[in-house]
């Protein structure tokens, strides 16, 4: 089966879960099947997935990680090696990285998520939570619902749950869930972004995983603004490295402004 007939089956397989779909038209470009697809994919809830459903699914999703490319985190520049970085302690262990976090082979990758933590279920939205999901499989959604249930409440701001990988060069994600800015930040939010990052640290070392990568927690569509954002992330992650076996964090980051002003921060 080629990527096009891996697609048109995918698409057929979620369409026949809801028979409200059936008035959805199929596209007959290839771009836009898989658009299609990927929508069906961030709005099906959490359930029973066939296997030969996930077979496929991953193919796809393997096939494509090998088009995007693998980023090795392990052979990334550190902050020393490229900034004067005279007041971060661990600049030998810190990295900073602008693109697609889902390419990144990290022992995890952290996703900045909802309270609901099962992904976003905006079709094709540009959010990390929603790039993440659509990378890592619909294994992804299951778990993190599988979690949900268990604890029998929404994540609370600033604690963080592991889960696996599954499609993705990380072997685990690191959800997270960062505070919400309506207008000015107030305390509680600046030591709720701070407990994110401290939670997520902490959770990779009780499992011994010793590289993780960031992303900008809570600077997209929870507003915190992006330059205290990003002190709070390096005071947090440079003051825990000191006492902590965790070898390489990466700080990454997609869009311009954010890679500005973390250089600034290391000049």
């Amino acid at each position: 089966m080629n990527r096009e007939g891996k697609i048109e089956y995918l698409i057929e397989q979620l369409l026949a879960e809801n028979t409200g779909y059936a008035s959805i038209p199929k596209p007959v470009d290839m771009q836009e099947k898989r658009r299609l697809l990927r929508s069906l994919m961030n709005v099906r809830f959490p359930g029973p997935v066939p296997p030969e459903v996930i077979k496929v699914q991953d193919e796809l999703l393997q096939e494509e990680l090998e088009e995007k490319g693998v980023v090795d985190v392990r052979k990334l520049p550190v902050i020393g090696d490229e900034y004067p970085c005279t007041e971060i302690k661990n600049a030998d262990r810190i990295i900073l990285w602008q693109g697609d976090i889902t390419r990144l082979r990290a022992d995890a990758i952290v996703n900045a998520a909802n309270a609901q933590m099962m992904g976003c279920f905006v079709p094709c939205h540009g959010c990390i939570d929603n790039a993440i999901h659509s990378a890592a499989g619909l294994q992804l959604r299951n778990e993190c619902a599988q979690i949900i249930e268990e604890q029998g409440h929404e994540e609370p701001a600033g604690k963080a749950k592991l889960t696996g990988g599954y499609n993705l060069p990380a072997s685990h994600v690191i959800h997270t869930v960062g505070p919400i800015v309506g207008g000015k930040v107030t305390d509680q939010q600046i030591e709720q972004l701070k407990s994110c990052y401290k939670s997520c640290l902490k959770l990779a070392e009780r499992h011994n995983l010793k590289s993780i990568a960031f992303c900008c927690i809570s600077t997209g569509e929870f507003h915190f603004p992006n330059k205290l954002a990003a002190e709070t992330a390096i005071h947090v992650i440079d003051k825990y490295l000191s006492t902590s076996n965790v070898e390489r964090v990466v700080i990454n980051v997609y869009k311009n402004e954010d890679y500005n002003i973390y250089k600034k921060l290391f000049l």
